[in-house]
């Protein structure tokens, strides 16, 4: 506690962290005398920094909750506090948003990557897809770091809110921490990489072999054009073998995992017509205007809010499109007939 005030204090009053640990180095006769490193303090000063409980903002938070609630008892939030009773992490989903989810959650994308509000803390949504292709929020989270517990807490809110249903499948990047969560809170759910994220970085882990031309082709073939797993094998085999590529961590680690990222093997499962998360940052997208690096938290909410009833407006014009409109067949096929009656325009 003593070194916990110490360090608050320091950083209040500018003090740099390496500083900072080395007085309390000082102070306790020595580095075999104190039970943590410097990378502990960073960690703490960074999540003591990322807390909300700023300038009234966090009471204006749980305030707006509460009224949401009072006006809908299906809105749904939750907030995770510090052991000194500042948010460090929240969640919320709307009456609508939990609705849908029981028709369109069943596949989700989740992203952690748009940062968004004063605090720097990285913004949330589960995202899912509509019956007009639509991308739709089904919950959000604001968090102060992405290391697995506060994923966890995350999941785990996300999984309350949505009547304890796990999705069918979902959609991240590569990042530890959500695998770690995945296994735990969602152990029955397919778990699929970003595919395009995994393609990003082949020029930066390949461009150093002499072959690199040709290679990235080969390999960008080999991913996206095998029809079956023996298909990808055998080529798997062909390609490491022909560039001689066996000492390659990053290909040795793709390969392990290849059941989370590589098309052919995935196929048999639903995807909703998703293989990246592209759906979640497509949904950042919507925000971009409107937030900006001096967004209050408050203000973010109800930015978020109205984006929900665009996005609900968007809805209803699409199913009045398609109540009162029938996409022309182009064959005299049963099939296709049945087709306009069971399906959406878009889809």
């Amino acid at each position: 506690m003593h070194a916990r005030q110490t360090v608050d204090i320091n950083d209040e009053a500018g003090v740099r962290i390496n500083k900072s640990f080395r007085s309390l180095v000082c102070e306790a006769g020595g580095y075999d005398n104190i039970s943590f490193i410097e990378r502990d303090v960073r960690n703490y000063i960074g999540k003591q920094r990322k807390s909300l409980c700023k300038d009234g903002d966090g009471q204006a938070l749980i305030r707006h909750f509460s009224q949401m609630r009072e006006l809908n008892n299906n809105f749904f939030f939750d907030i995770d506090m510090d052991e000194n009773n500042r948010i460090c992490n929240v969640f919320w989903a709307d009456a609508r948003s939990r609705a849908a989810c029981q028709d369109f959650g069943d596949v989700v994308s989740f992203d952690t990557t748009y940062l968004t509000n004063k605090y720097d803390m990285p913004f949330a949504p589960f995202v899912g897809v509509n019956h007009h292709g639509q991308s739709i929020l089904l919950g959000c989270g604001l968090v102060s770091c992405e290391d697995t517990s506060t994923i966890v807490w995350l999941f785990k809110c996300w999984h309350r809110c949505m009547s304890n249903v796990e999705p069918d499948g979902i959609v991240t990047d590569q990042c530890k921490a959500m695998m770690n969560t995945i296994k735990v809170v969602f152990p029955n759910t397919k778990h699929r990489w970003c595919l395009w994220h995994i393609m990003k970085k082949v020029p930066k882990k390949l461009q150093g072999y002499t072959n690199y031309k040709p290679m990235k082709t080969e390999l960008k073939k080999l991913v996206y054009d095998s029809i079956c797993v023996n298909d990808f094998e055998l080529g798997w085999v062909d390609f490491i073998t022909k560039y001689d590529l066996n000492a390659n961590e990053w290909l040795c680690t793709l390969y392990d995992e290849r059941h989370r990222w590589v098309p052919c093997y995935l196929k048999s499962h639903f995807w909703a017509g998703m293989s990246t998360t592209q759906r979640s940052e497509g949904m950042n997208a919507f925000f971009d205007g409107f937030i900006n690096s001096s967004t209050t938290l408050q203000k973010f909410i109800a930015q978020y809010d109205n984006e929900l009833r665009q996005k609900a407006k968007k809805e209803f014009e699409a199913d009045f499109a398609s109540a009162n409109t029938t996409v022309a067949c182009g064959f005299q096929s049963p099939i296709e007939r049945q087709f306009q009656l069971e399906y959406t325009r878009q889809i």
